[in-house]
């Protein structure tokens, strides 16, 4: 039972970096490279590419963290890298809250002159995210070693 938690855990948690990884490293330059200056064009898709993703993700953060919980109750000997994540998957979680009811409306009703900061802004946001996440990731990793 503990290894199929550890796999679905590990997979979930797998899967949101993946995605977000995907979306940073390898959709965004190509969405940039493909509109080239009609930026208008490439706000709309970008739009319609985020539209309803909020609930699936915020499904996925909810399975990933009772999962984790899970693993603490069968296993509470290394707990305190449990409470790491927890808060990595905690901050990834506000960031990501932030990003949805806040930055994207902002974003869509943005001007031209506003949008290459909340451009950037995004960027910075979802690296962070990124980076949230990989970390939580690596250091369940390690805790399968301790």
């Amino acid at each position: 039972m503990t290894v199929l938690l550890v796999i679905v855990h590990a997979g979930l948690a797998a899967a949101w970096v993946g995605g977000m990884a995907y979306s940073l490293f390898v959709v965004q330059p190509k969405l940039k490279r493909f509109f080239g200056p009609d930026e208008e064009g490439r706000e709309a898709l970008t739009a319609v590419i985020a539209s309803g993703n909020r609930y699936k993700v915020l499904g996925l953060i909810a399975a990933i963290a009772l999962t984790g919980i899970a693993l603490l109750l069968l296993d509470h000997d290394n707990w305190w890298i449990h409470l790491v994540k927890a808060l990595l998957l905690l901050t990834a979680t506000a960031i990501f809250w932030y990003v949805s009811w806040r930055h994207w409306p902002r974003r869509v009703f943005a001007t031209a002159a506003e949008r290459p900061a909340l451009q950037r802004q995004l960027y910075l946001l979802a690296g962070t995210m990124l980076t949230l996440t990989a970390t939580a990731f690596a250091l369940g990793i390690v805790a399968t070693h301790l």
